[in-house]
């Protein structure tokens, strides 16, 4: 009994020696999500596009009935149309009552799914691997950027879940200096949802990240030699820097 009191604590200094030496964790960007979250019943993942559709256009035709619109033989077709449509769905099992009932449930679980951080690592030291966009620095004057997992989000694309956005906190060595700029970044991860309006290339985009990450290293990788274009960028996203986002 004694000799078991004394060799778990040994084991357990052990093990955290041996994580101290193994250096900062590798993340994969799927590590983010919250394992707990992501299998959910969601029946509109079920329907097909065909069925998608013809689901939406029965609200569409529900909504113009509840309402006093529309001549009598008018809102005779659009009944008509609804029963064809409502009859076809239920012939593929599908209730619309029922999925409409489930909008509200259906919608939270996407927003536990896209938004909640895996607490396995949150406090961890890690590195991970994204593409940097500049941001206005903070009040303190410490430089800030968001890190993606894809080149092009928030900008030509759509921005990804919050869970899958990184508000960054730089070191003085390294600060991006145009949108997208591919690095590897080390430092201290933490569960931290923020919000933020901020000018990228194609407008004012909202910036919801459920991580900060403080930098301890950064390590910029290869890319493409800049354009014209990237050299426009540059400038544009130096100027946000210095404005704080503000617009032409």
């Amino acid at each position: 009994m004694r000799v078991g009191r004394v060799l778990a604590p040994l084991a357990a200094l052990l093990m955290a020696a041996q994580a101290t030496l193994a250096g900062p964790a590798p993340l994969n960007w799927s590590d983010l999500r919250d394992p707990a979250v992501q299998q959910f019943e969601d029946p509109y993942r079920d329907l097909s596009p065909e069925q998608f559709d013809d689901l939406l256009f029965a609200v569409r035709l529900r909504g113009r009935l509840q309402q006093d619109r529309g001549t009598a033989e008018e809102r005779r077709k659009w009944q008509a149309l609804l029963d064809e449509t409502e009859d076809a769905l239920a012939a593929d099992g599908i209730d619309v009552d029922w999925l409409l009932d489930q909008r509200e449930a259906v919608t939270e679980r996407r927003r536990r799914a896209a938004t909640q951080g895996n607490p396995a690592y949150d406090g961890q030291i890690v590195t991970l691997v994204g593409f940097a966009i500049p941001a206005p620095p903070e009040a303190d004057g410490r430089a800030v950027a968001y890190l993606v997992p894809e080149r092009g989000m928030c900008s030509h694309m759509p921005p990804p879940p919050p869970n899958q956005m990184i508000r960054v906190r730089l070191s003085n060595d390294w600060a991006p200096t145009l949108n997208h700029e591919p690095v590897r970044l080390t430092g201290r991860l933490v569960i931290d949802p923020s919000e933020q309006q901020m000018v990228v290339v194609d407008g004012l985009m909202p910036m919801r990240a459920t991580f900060r990450l403080d930098v301890t290293g950064a390590e910029p990788l290869a890319q493409t030699a800049p354009s014209t274009a990237d050299a426009a960028e540059r400038m544009r996203a130096g100027a946000r820097r210095k404005t704080g986002g503000a617009s032409d």
